[in-house]
């Protein structure tokens, strides 16, 4: 779930992969590993980071409705 609300804020953004890794200031393939779902549980921090580049709260990523 976490990589799809990830996927799906960062095309309501319009910002790319690569753009979003330099935003959150994480590296492009954490992006890439996390959106395609071969990280299921990433770092505490790096949601922290990610939800913040993206405009949004950790638990909006979290969340599974």
């Amino acid at each position: 779930m976490i990589a799809q609300n990830i996927k799906k804020y960062r095309k309501k953004k319009g910002i790319s992969q690569d753009k979003l890794s330099k935003l959150a200031e994480v590296t492009y393939n954490t992006i890439i590993k996390i959106e395609s779902g071969a990280t299921l549980n990433p770092r505490v921090e790096t949601l922290n980071a990610i939800a913040k580049a993206l405009g949004v709260t950790v638990d909006n990523l979290l969340n599974t409705k």
